[in-house]
């Protein structure tokens, strides 16, 4: 029988191996319950060997590679829905606002059916699907060219539509948050289309799970001190937190 430690590393070889393994799969391999392989895998992710799935793990890619919607949205699930109720609580009846395009977005706009009158404008597919059925907010869809890895619009079509908008509250999603680089993302018109929405808003509220810090990818977004408020999980270490605090931005923990 292997050590925990041992069973974890070979683990992560063979997800690297095969690019992609699910939980069953993984239990049959090493004669372990599917539980321990859930409980290794997590282990695995925090340590940044592997992403975990629904249902499994993928090998883990560069900070420049772009994982799809779908491959997102079950990551830190409950981390991101749990930012997305504490988000709810910065959106006033009658605001205008901005919702990037995201899974914790995607995750917030769901909770946002609880209003009764509200403006939302977005670049999101799902977002925009998620509230078409609510009369009580006005949707305003920016266009653009769609891009199937995150079912957003970018493009100059999208950032001339974020041009012509002042909003109260811009909620932004990203891909990396880094001290001293800032926001960054790996896609050039995904950038644009983020930069667009800072310039919008009022008061700029980023939505990070606590995997987003300390990563760098290949497009700049935006300073840190661009951004209001950052709302995130408290998976964060208290070095991110104490920088952002220190740099004067506001810092949510959930």
């Amino acid at each position: 029988m292997l050590f925990e430690e041992e069973r974890q590393q070979k683990i992560a070889d063979y997800v690297q191996l095969k690019a992609r393994a699910s939980v069953q799969e993984l239990a049959q391999q090493f004669q372990v319950s599917e539980s321990t392989v859930r409980r290794d895998l997590k282990i695995l992710e925090e340590a940044r060997q592997l992403r975990r799935t629904h249902g499994g793990a993928v090998m883990l890619v560069s900070d420049n590679a772009e994982p799809t919607f779908m491959e997102k949205e079950d990551r830190f699930r409950a981390q991101k829905e749990a930012i997305a109720k504490a988000a709810v609580s910065f959106v006033e009846e009658g605001d205008t606002l901005v919702l990037d395009s995201g899974t914790t977005t995607y995750y917030l706009s769901k909770e946002l059916k609880a209003f009764k009158q509200l403006t939302v404008v977005t670049n999101s597919i799902m977002v925009a699907q998620e509230l078409s059925s609510h009369t009580g907010i006005e949707l305003v869809l920016t266009g653009g060219t769609f891009r199937h890895e995150t079912l957003a619009m970018v493009g100059p079509l999208t950032e001339r539509a974020l041009g012509s908008v002042y909003v109260d509250k811009a909620f932004l999603a990203i891909n990396g948050v880094d001290f001293s680089v800032g926001l960054t993302t790996p896609n050039l018109l995904e950038a644009s289309a983020k930069k667009g929405m800072i310039r919008s808003a009022k008061q700029v509220i980023l939505l990070a799970d606590h995997s987003k810090f300390g990563k760098v990818s290949f497009a700049k977004v935006a300073e840190l001190s661009e951004i209001d408020q950052i709302l995130t999980d408290d998976g964060i270490t208290d070095k991110a937190v104490k920088e952002m605090l220190a740099a004067g931005i506001k810092v949510t923990v959930v």
